[in-house]
């Protein structure tokens, strides 16, 4: 009987969220979710600016866990994430920035982690790109150096079955190759060739990689 209830309790709970997640949609036309992703995605932070476009894909998931999981998107931006796109929050807040007309791509099948993606141009994560607990991305210094040195931003690019290991810092410019592993805590500055094995401040390669795309 108490089975019964719980069960009876959890699809009036999903019926609630589906009915916040549509008015959120009216309120915010550029919020696009579809119905087939979770209904927990009703918990989530939502700030789009004018001409801001989210659009999150058919099986993404993620926990009811309110104001955990952060969507900033300034004007003019795009974030797109993939079908059956993971963004995990049991461990920490999963916050994707998009500043002012920047694009941030999460293919599918990926997995955010407690994890932080920052984009003032472009941030791609391919199919089943994994990153992990406390780990960022950034394609931008985020501020000036100084009068004579200006903010620099580059696209981000991390390729299909890369795993990112957790407390690992991913600057800009920075491309990662197909089924490659970065290490934990590791700061990426340059390019990782695909298949390798890299990790260290600054990441370097210390070994290869087979393919990943049937490892889980």
């Amino acid at each position: 009987m108490r089975f019964r209830a719980f069960v009876l309790f959890l699809k009036a709970l999903r019926t609630y969220d589906r009915a916040r997640l549509r008015l959120r949609m009216r309120l915010q036309p550029g919020l696009d979710i579809h119905p087939d992703a979770s209904s927990n995605f009703a918990a989530a932070h939502f700030s789009l600016e004018p001409g801001a476009k989210l659009r999150i894909g058919p099986g993404a998931v993620t926990e009811r866990r309110r104001g955990v999981l952060r969507f900033d998107l300034r004007a003019g931006a795009t974030v797109e994430v993939g079908e059956r796109v993971w963004l995990r929050t049991d461990g920490g807040e999963v916050h994707i920035t998009a500043f002012e007309g920047a694009h941030v791509e999460i293919g599918p099948d990926a997995f955010l982690n407690g994890a932080s993606l920052s984009a003032k141009q472009r941030v791609r994560l391919g199919r089943r790109a994994f990153v992990g607990l406390g780990s960022r991305v950034f394609d931008s210094d985020q501020h000036d150096f100084d009068a004579e040195r200006p903010e620099q931003t580059a696209p981000v690019e991390i390729g299909d079955h890369v795993w990112i290991a957790s407390d690992t810092t991913v600057l800009r410019g920075v491309s990662i190759g197909d089924h490659s592993i970065v290490g934990t805590r590791s700061l990426v500055t340059r390019d990782i060739a695909a298949h390798t094995l890299a990790f260290g401040s600054p990441a370097t390669a210390r070994g290869s990689v087979g393919d990943r795309s049937r490892t889980r």
